[in-house]
């Protein structure tokens, strides 16, 4: 009787706790980012060394403090990708994140498939917006703009433990 007792609440626990783990990564940790005009779509100039905004409308946006790519924004603009070419740093070959099912606006297949038939340009948004991390902004034709973070070269250096060398900004202390 001890033993399916203790079977019992083995099997319990681990339900428990793989429906806590599940909700923890897909909806605990994220939360609504509020808008800042001015602020929020910003994308770097060629030449530029601070991002410059751009006019945009309809933002939605979430992050989550557990991760510094966990960064997602939708959101609309009257510019367009054959406009941009020239002014904006071009991201040659973004690849955009997923995102929690639950936020809709934001489908990263979709984008990405957008991304390879030239339908979307995706733009260097803030570079080193945390350590190793930049901001892309890609946009469509048809004026759907979205945001995320990426790792950059230091970032996929510092993440994997190779030694970062000295192209790589100075770490801030966390």
């Amino acid at each position: 009787m001890t033993g399916k007792l203790l079977a019992i609440l083995l099997l319990i626990s681990a339900v428990v706790a793989g429906v806590g783990m599940y909700y923890l990564q897909i909806y605990g940790f994220y939360y609504d980012v509020e808008a800042e005009p001015g602020q929020d779509v910003v994308l770097l100039e060629s030449g530029a060394d601070a991002p410059s905004p751009i006019p945009y409308t309809d933002f939605e946006a979430i992050d989550a403090d557990s991760s510094p790519i966990r960064y997602r924004a939708c959101f609309e603009t009257e510019l367009r990708p054959y406009n941009m070419q020239d002014d904006y740093i071009v991201v040659p070959k973004a690849e955009p994140l997923t995102a929690p099912g639950w936020f809709e606006c934001y489908d990263a297949l979709a984008l990405a498939d957008a991304l390879k038939s030239g339908e979307a340009q995706a733009f260097m948004g803030i570079k080193n917006v945390h350590f190793g991390v930049d901001r892309i902004v890609a946009v469509t034709n048809e004026g759907k703009g979205f945001a995320w973070h990426s790792l950059n070269n230091c970032g996929e250096k510092a993440y994997d433990g190779t030694v970062v060398g000295e192209e790589c900004p100075p770490r801030a202390n966390d």
